[in-house]
């Protein structure tokens, strides 16, 4: 079955086009874009998503909707997170999305954005019994869902993301040793106040999955251009975190922007991303971390093909 996921996220809209096997649930990978759109611009301070965030925004989907048509789709889903949700406009946005595109465009839940977060994570990988969390940092949220096997138990989404925490923090070029700090004591009282002590207690592997976690597996190989197969499996150690966020949090935007392994767009907020990165393993004591390609955006795959 040919479908179409895009994830339209506080930070970036991406979009995944595949064939599901039904028999194997294995996707085979077609089309694969993503694009910093920065939706939730402004969201944090003023409540709503901003003209110029949306006009962004759909000049991707313009894009992805030739793709989508090229490839002959059966079916499409398009997940809304975060700074949607938060938005005082937000159904309106998502009303736009269905009638302007043509997309099944769904508001998600927290739960039901784990959901297909763990659900992805989880595929093609051998059944065990492990407890694993999968930590999904977004532009406007990080989501915790910790679980067994292909089942889910603990979830969680936390008002902490890489855009939301750079405008709320990160007022200087560079940033200053103050914002630092400030920034990360936000996330952490945020992370321990979600994240009961008896279930982070119980885990044992950790998963992370979307732009933080994938842009530092390919700082930390110098990947040039980006590599999904070297980066998919790799596994961060919590010093290596800890030493890009202090290469990253000394160089302006524009130093940041000429990093080999990030793409220029995540320069505003990687600083950001590798605080919440190092926060999450440090709640979990993780000292290092599995990096996965496989996300919501194959949970949503899944899900469309009737294996989730």
């Amino acid at each position: 079955m040919r479908v179409a996921v895009l994830d339209i996220g506080s930070n970036s809209t991406r979009l995944l086009i595949g064939d599901v096997r039904p028999e194997t649930g294995e996707v085979e990978v077609l089309l694969r874009r993503s694009e910093v759109t920065r939706l939730g611009d402004g969201v944090d301070a003023g409540g709503s998503l901003s003209e110029e965030a949306i006009g962004r925004v759909f000049r991707t989907l313009a894009h992805y909707r030739a793709a989508i048509d090229k490839h002959d789709c059966e079916a499409n889903l398009a997940v809304l997170t975060s700074a949607v949700r938060d938005a005082a406009n937000g159904e309106s946005f998502a009303r736009r999305v269905r009638e302007e595109f043509g997309l099944d465009a769904r508001i998600l839940s927290g739960e039901e954005e784990a959901g297909l977060t763990f659900l992805g994570a989880m595929s093609g990988r051998p059944e065990s019994s492990e407890p694993t969390v999968v930590i999904d940092i977004g532009g406007g949220s990080t989501e915790f869902i910790i679980g067994r096997g292909r089942t889910a138990g603990f979830h969680v989404s936390l008002p902490a993301g890489v855009v939301r925490m750079s405008e709320r923090h990160i007022h200087s070029d560079p940033p200053t040793p103050e914002e630092l700090q400030n920034l990360a004591a936000d996330v952490r009282s945020i992370f321990l106040d979600g994240l009961p002590q008896q279930e982070r207690a119980a885990v044992e592997h950790g998963i992370a999955v979307a732009g933080t976690a994938t842009s530092a597996a390919a700082m930390d190989q110098e990947l040039d251009p980006y590599d999904p197969e070297r980066v998919h499996g790799y596994r961060l150690q919590l010093g290596t975190v800890e030493m890009l966020l202090a290469r990253l949090a000394e160089m302006t935007e524009a130093e940041r922007r000429e990093v080999v392994g990030l793409h220029p767009d995540r320069a505003p907020t990687i600083v950001a991303g590798m605080i919440l990165l190092s926060e999450a393993m440090l709640a979990f004591e993780l000292e290092e971390i599995e990096v996965s390609e496989h996300d919501i955006l194959y949970g949503g795959a899944l899900r469309l093909a009737g294996l989730g």
